[in-house]
């Protein structure tokens, strides 16, 4: 936030003259306007690479250049990570929940640009991916190196996080209600109704900022909404089974496709040059797959259905109603194997643009379908509308953002009905067989998923290495009875760990089992540390998460263990450490 240094200095008058609630309202606001920016830059970056690919290479007159450019574009992305960035970027919305739960919300702070130039490269050259989750991510390292640079608490910090994440969201869709429960949903696990006023300011100066700067024609936003008739309830339960089923599938076919480029993963040249050739196989079959795929959107909904065959091999064909129709099915079907191809294969983007995407074409295969086989009359552009908040609730696990995102971009509230049938019946049907979106899988498995239960979340954000207590006097197994008296006159533990050369962990010894005998002078030479040693209840990894620590503690019913890395000793951990811990934490992460 360069363009903020000039304030600083107003600003820290402002943090030393104002409560912290005033303060975290004012910069709330900051926050908002420095998101709506960013989200504004990168939709004109995106905008504008590809009016120049277009028109510097007649991109419209040769679509082989559509096979071409994405895998130049993840090339550009990969080469600009490895170099500027050492590899380590954090892509999605997962990194932020990671981030959230495992680093106290403090976002590196290069993410509130680095997001920026690498998915706008990414989507501008064609990648198959959303913008959505970079800004989010540039969003929320606005907001928390904001709060770090002002030297707020663990809570207040998150809050302007997920200020940030909502007026990027906001700005992106000129949806301010869609942003600010995009952070609650998805980013904030505990919400107050104190917070929904900085959060509410925030999506409202992002919403803003696109408003007034962005043409119309960069923003997407769908006017042909057709009146809800109450008779049309059945087909929209039914859409929203479909959807439902569609985000399964969604879902599980990018984590098993994702899975196929791990062994690459050190390997990021060779996994580009495999993500962007398969993607740009991917769009040469069906065109529509390049870029984030509002314009493909945009067709459905207004009726232009025929359009998207232009520049298909299918083409070839002519537009027969029923060619056509399985065009839209398999665009549904293959835009999962397209976005995984970009991300895995390194580009930078997330799966809300293409849940959209995916959910548009599915709503539009419905309601032709249905059309065609003259069950019934049903608007197209509206089931191609709602369709999306389907697929959208499916896969981000996110209903309230996707109804009022999609209310929002279709100019009003006619569709409210069918948006809350399909949203709700599909992330019912997807929660059954999915506990978990796609974003949050990975880090479930990880126990390292924030929960509305404060005490899970404390737990989470503590960590292993900040409670290894390192003054317990080591001794070896050949240290004699007489040596270790010694160590106990001189050591305020009553737990001794025994270790070799390499400081591999051998056993303990407790203060208890050594009582008996250490005041027998005549045994001081003839007894050793390994006769005396006892097996420790459990280990302790330095990976282990307190959530594991906390059932090894229960399990055990000790008060200390030992804590290694690997095989290595490096201390111990006390139940009573963590507990002091934890009750400061709590105190923090509460705390208004």
């Amino acid at each position: 936030m360069p363009y903020l240094k000039k304030f600083k200095i107003p600003l820290l008058w402002l943090r030393r003259h104002t409560s912290s609630r005033e303060f975290v309202l004012i910069s709330s606001v900051l926050v908002g306007l420095t998101a709506g920016l960013a989200a504004v830059a990168l939709k004109t970056l995106v905008h504008y690479i590809q009016v120049l690919l277009a028109y510097g290479n007649r991109l419209l007159e040769q679509p082989l250049w559509l096979v071409v450019f994405p895998l130049i574009g993840i090339l550009l992305v990969v080469f600009m990570v490895q170099v500027l960035y050492s590899g380590l970027l954090g892509r999605g919305t997962a990194s932020i929940l990671h981030i959230i739960s495992q680093k106290s919300s403090i976002v590196e702070s290069h993410k509130m640009y680095s997001h920026v130039l690498t998915s706008g490269i990414t989507a501008g050259f064609g990648g198959s991916a959303g913008l959505e989750s970079p800004i989010v991510v540039t969003g929320s390292a606005i907001g928390s190196n904001f709060g770090r640079e002002y030297h707020l608490n663990y809570r207040d910090r998150t809050l302007l996080l997920a200020c940030g994440a909502a007026a990027g969201i906001a700005a992106v869709f000129n949806a301010p209600i869609a942003g600010v429960l995009f952070a609650i949903e998805v980013l904030l696990t505990d919400i107050s109704i104190s917070a929904f006023i900085p959060l509410i300011m925030s999506a409202v100066v992002g919403a803003l900022c696109s408003r007034i700067i962005l043409r119309e024609e960069i923003l997407f936003f769908a006017d042909q909404v057709n009146v809800f008739e109450a008779s049309h309830v059945p087909f929209y339960v039914l859409l929203g089974l479909l959807t439902g089923l569609m985000s399964v599938y969604y879902s599980r076919s990018a984590w098993r496709m994702e899975a196929l480029f791990e062994p690459y993963q050190h390997q990021p040249y060779r996994r580009a040059l495999i993500g962007g050739t398969l993607l740009g196989l991917l769009i040469m079959l069906f065109p529509p797959l390049f870029g984030e795929g509002y314009n493909s959107i945009k067709l459905l909904e207004s009726g232009n259905a025929a359009s998207l065959l232009q520049d298909s091999w299918l083409s070839f064909f002519g537009t027969n109603e029923w060619l056509l129709l399985c065009f839209v099915g398999m665009l549904a079907l293959v835009k999962v194997a397209a976005t995984t191809f970009t991300i895995a294969g390194g580009g930078n983007g997330g799966n809300f643009a293409p849940s959209m995407f995916v959910g548009a074409h599915t709503g539009f295969f419905f309601s032709r379908l249905t059309n065609m086989l003259q069950i019934s009359t049903i608007p197209e552009s509206s089931f191609t509308i709602v369709g999306m908040a389907g697929i959208l609730s499916g896969v981000m696990h996110a209903p309230l953002t996707a109804v009022f995102l999609i209310a929002e971009i279709s100019g009003g509230y006619t569709l409210m009905i069918p948006l809350m049938i399909v949203s709700a019946t599909a992330y019912a049907l997807v929660k059954y067989y999915e506990p978990f979106s796609l974003d949050t899988k990975k880090l479930a498995q990880k126990d390292e998923l924030l929960t509305p239960n404060k005490d899970r979340t404390v737990l989470r954000i503590l960590q292993i290495r900040h409670l290894v207590e390192t003054d317990f006097h080591t001794v070896t197994p050949d240290t004699t009875l007489g040596e270790l008296v010694q160590v106990i006159a001189h050591s305020r533990r009553n737990i001794y760990p025994v270790v070799d050369e390499e400081q591999k962990l051998k056993g303990i010894i407790l203060l208890e089992n050594v009582r008996e005998i250490m005041f027998k002078t005549e045994k001081y030479d003839l007894v050793q540390a390994r006769e005396l040693m006892i097996k420790p209840p459990d280990i302790v990894q330095a990976t282990d998460t307190m959530t594991e620590v906390m059932k090894k503690f229960d399990e055990t019913g000790a008060w200390n263990l030992p804590v290694l890395n690997k095989e290595q000793y490096i201390g111990f951990v006390s139940k009573s450490s963590i507990f002091t811990k934890y009750r400061k934490l709590l105190i923090k992460t509460t705390a208004n």
